[in-house]
């Protein structure tokens, strides 16, 4: 496991099949894992861009791309994207209370309008939370059966690091802030890096008035982004006063394509998770454990 998440920048060009890389997973399915972070809950872990492509055994540049279909569905707002590390080829997001349902379909779908075959996916990338128990249970099993249907390499990325990367352009600190329902949220804060963020906190649920009152201690402007820093903005900012901002709603949900960004490069470096090590970041029990533990008297 790797302490840095490195992400390769966008070139324009035509999605070619399935890439060396890809084809590499098929001879080590069952070797460790290569890259991914994201069961590292601690801080210090870089989402930035890569430095370099993949190459070949004979040292020359990997010619081909892979391509990525991407699931996130950690939040109310659901989305499914297919691209390289060069473009994003397509996406569709759905909200609303069939939005679980719509994964298969909207996948189908994507593969239908960008001309893409199964059998040349290489790569496929799941959001794991923390988040929405259902919907993460959903997407995640979704992505697993995927990725071990088409023999395809996966990685998991955290919904916080998701939100935090498109906004990775700002000389703000970075607080990512998903809405955990029950009155709690889950948030992580970052610090743009060049080319990238770099996570500076652990993975945290908390209620927002404790998330606010650590909001205060910290130096700096920051910038609020995610569905649980727009549903509670008043008692982030009554207690922080000025130096915080509220990100755009257009940023309130972690988005499958930034995870096509997130994972095209590492693809194509052959890093990648173990089909049985990706599984969702809940961060607490499910209201089932929580009756289940009330009825046997289980703390």
């Amino acid at each position: 496991m790797r302490a840095d998440r490195r992400v390769g920048g966008r070139r324009r060009g035509a999605p070619a099949g399935r890439s060396a890389a890809g084809r590499a997973h098929d001879r080590g399915a069952n070797r460790g894992s290569r890259g991914s972070s994201h069961r590292d809950h601690g801080g210090g872990t870089l989402v930035a861009r890569a430095g370099g492509r993949a190459r070949d055994r004979d040292g020359s540049l990997e010619a081909r791309h892979v391509i990525v279909v991407a699931i996130e569905t950690s939040t109310p707002q659901v989305s499914v994207a297919i691209g390289t590390e060069q473009e994003i080829l397509g996406r569709i997001q759905v909200a609303g209370r069939a939005r679980q349902e719509s994964v298969a379909p909207a996948l189908e779908r994507l593969l239908g309008w960008t001309g893409v075959d199964l059998g040349q996916v290489g790569g496929v990338a799941v959001g794991i939370g923390p988040g929405l128990f259902t919907g993460l249970r959903v997407g995640v099993q979704t992505a697993k059966t995927l990725a071990q249907v088409t023999r395809a390499m996966i990685l998991g990325f955290t919904s916080l690091d998701a939100l935090a990367y498109p906004v990775r352009f700002t000389s703000r600190r970075i607080l990512a802030v998903v809405d955990g329902r029950r009155g709690e949220v889950f948030s992580a804060i970052y610090s743009a890096v060049p080319g990238g963020v770099m996570r500076g906190s652990e993975y945290a649920i908390s209620t927002p008035d404790h998330l606010a009152a650590d909001l205060e201690a910290l130096p700096g402007d920051v910038l609020a982004v995610g569905d649980g820093a727009i549903l509670y903005r008043d008692v982030l900012t009554e207690q922080r006063g000025g130096g915080l901002e509220i990100a755009s709603p257009a940023f309130a949900h972690p988005d499958a394509a930034s995870l096509v960004e997130l994972a095209a490069p590492r693809f194509l470096r052959e890093e990648h998770d173990r089909l049985f090590d990706v599984a969702p970041l809940y961060l607490r029990k499910s209201d089932a454990e929580i009756a289940w533990d009330r009825r046997t008297g289980d703390p």
